[in-house]
């Protein structure tokens, strides 16, 4: 059964691709306390033991899917990127760049010192800043090299090697370093500089506590009485009564009719509103001043929640506080923010800036949506189909920039395939942020061409070096996982005294601009678990989309630096 089995996957080895794959994802997905190896080394580790069986699969199929994935990267973090270089994301764009550049030279330093052939290099510097991609950039490097066809496979061969060893505390010990040794280190309380964070940048709010009234909302009936302070006021007036929280008019029952309210709607007498607005300034304030009725008909408004894709250049930069006096967003109430190609949920304060790019889930009457999204930006309403033919013209165009070949001083300068589908992704992707209507791609299909994309690419790497994968760990083991931690460890020391002293950065943001130079996810949920606040995400997603990009363009660096 097992001779069967083994030659099956020899005779079909798109077989072993897709086990890889299975195994990958199902061990990747299991945690302690928010830690694990992930889908990208599960997978590696499962194709190293089915390549045990000699596996032979053609180095094309990992290519294609590779270009698909770094297209996929740069269409995600293109909006951050090109906003991180142009305007107020300066400060963190120019820490991301200087973090990236302690992440490779340390690597490189350390390869030096511990005498590594370039394969180890590149597989330990891929591992211990846990960029996966970079040792796709790296192979590239590699093959022109000129060297004998024994000699690049051999040196193909061991990156994944230090790849795996290094990679283990390059995920668990940055999330550790940066989440609980960083804070200590810097004589940081983390969960205090949140708690002030979101003190300095709300609102005074007299009802409900920082940035309560931005969310939180029901809709109430009340009747105005004839000595009612409202009497005589439009809507706009009546709802200015309450300065420090969002609460609007939505409908009046007048003489037993039901009528829409605008800003300009007259109150009177009698009339039974309906409010809405955050539930304990309703309860707490109108409660206490105003008599509620209870009216199903006047309260059943109908509401909707959409997700609009920020793309206005009035709306870039400006904050909830500025964008809430705008009489477009009267009516609506903002629920959720994201941003960036990680979907980091942004915290809702009125000092938090809206960027172009973002996606803000908007809820409110029908008319209220349509009005305010005509000045923020485009509905990004569901969909399951994505612009394939934009797809594919975008990856041919970038690669074939890409394959262009400039030769310097007899040296051969190329940005590679790779590269060019990477720069494809940002242009492409930053334009859609500005022009929504082309080039549409789903959320999940971004995820399916990111992720799966990578993966295969890990896959066919694993199998094809699974025969000589055993070997070298064993000659490189420990030592390699040692030099793993310092390559790992003292890039993020030096990235956070730096972001302290250097460009002082607000304590809150810190860590989190640090995770995102570094590109590390899981460390940045172990940081807001450890702040007890999602403050520190806001300085995470202009510094990834810049980390993202460098750490991946990194590998081929690596390759030209010890080459």
């Amino acid at each position: 059964m097992l001779q069967w089995f083994a030659a099956t996957l020899q005779k079909y080895p798109e077989i072993a691709i897709f086990l890889s794959l299975a195994i990958g994802y199902f061990v990747g997905k299991f945690t302690y306390k928010g830690l694990g190896l992930g889908a990208v080394t599960s997978t590696l580790l499962a194709a190293v033991v089915i390549g045990q069986l000699g596996i032979v699969i053609s180095p094309n199929v990992k290519s294609v899917f590779f270009l698909m994935f770094l297209f996929a990267v740069g269409y995600g973090v293109g909006p951050q990127f090109v906003r991180g270089i142009a305007s107020d994301g300066l400060p963190q764009a120019a820490f991301s760049v200087v973090v990236c550049l302690y992440c490779l030279a340390i690597p490189v330093i350390v390869a030096m010192l511990a005498g590594y052939d370039i394969g180890s290099a590149a597989g330990l510097y891929a591992g211990s800043q846990t960029i996966s991609a970079s040792m796709g950039l790296a192979t590239d490097a590699i093959n022109r090299l000129g060297l004998a066809a024994e000699q690049t496979q051999a040196t193909l061969n061991a990156m994944p090697i230090a790849y795996a060893v290094s990679y283990i505390f390059g995920t668990a010990g940055s999330a550790v370093i940066l989440a609980l040794v960083g804070p200590r280190l810097l004589g940081i309380d983390l969960v205090a500089a949140c708690k002030d964070y979101e003190a300095r940048h709300s609102a005074a709010a007299e009802f409900g506590g920082a940035g309560s009234a931005w969310h939180r909302f029901e809709l109430r009936a009340y009747l105005i009485k004839p000595e009612g302070r409202a009497v005589g006021m439009t809507a706009k007036q009546a709802e200015a009564m309450v300065p420090n929280a969002r609460v609007f008019v939505e409908r009046i029952r007048r003489d037993g009719r039901i009528e829409e309210a605008t800003a300009d709607t007259v109150l009177k007498a009698g009339d039974v509103v309906a409010v809405a607005g955050p539930r304990d300034v309703l309860v707490e304030v109108l409660g206490q001043a105003a008599e509620e009725v209870n009216d199903p008909e006047l309260q059943n408004v109908r509401a909707e929640g959409v997700d609009i894709y920020v793309t206005s250049k009035a709306v870039d930069g400006k904050t909830l506080s500025e964008l809430a006096k705008s009489p477009t967003t009267r009516g609506v109430f903002l629920r959720k923010i994201v941003r960036g190609a990680t979907a980091t949920v942004i915290p809702i304060l009125p000092d938090t800036k809206i960027h172009r790019g973002d996606i803000l889930t908007l809820v409110g009457r029908p008319q209220d949506i349509t009005a305010a999204t005509k000045d923020i930006g485009y509905p990004d309403r569901a969909t399951d189909v994505a612009d394939v033919a934009f797809i594919g013209a975008a990856i041919v165009l970038g690669a074939l920039v890409g394959a262009f070949v400039l030769n310097v001083g007899g040296v051969p300068l190329t940005l590679s395939t790779a590269g060019g589908a990477l720069i494809s992704g940002l242009v492409f992707g930053w334009l859609r942020s500005v022009h929504p209507t082309f080039g549409r791609i789903p959320s999940s299909t971004v995820w399916f061409m990111n992720s799966v994309g990578l993966n295969v690419f890990i896959a066919v790497v694993g199998i094809s070096a699974g025969p000589g994968f055993v070997a070298g760990l064993k000659e490189l083991g420990v030592s390699l996982f040692l030099w793993g931690v310092v390559a790992t460890s003292v890039p993020l020391i030096l990235a956070m005294y730096t972001g302290k002293y250097l460009f002082k950065f607000d304590p809150a943001i810190l860590f989190g601009a640090c995770a995102g130079a570094r590109t590390t996810t899981a460390a940045l949920g172990m940081i807001t678990d450890a702040a007890k606040s999602q403050v520190p995400a806001l300085g995470y997603t202009v510094t990834y989309a810049i980390g993202n990009t460098l750490l991946t363009i990194w590998g081929m660096v690596v390759v030209l630096l010890l080459g």
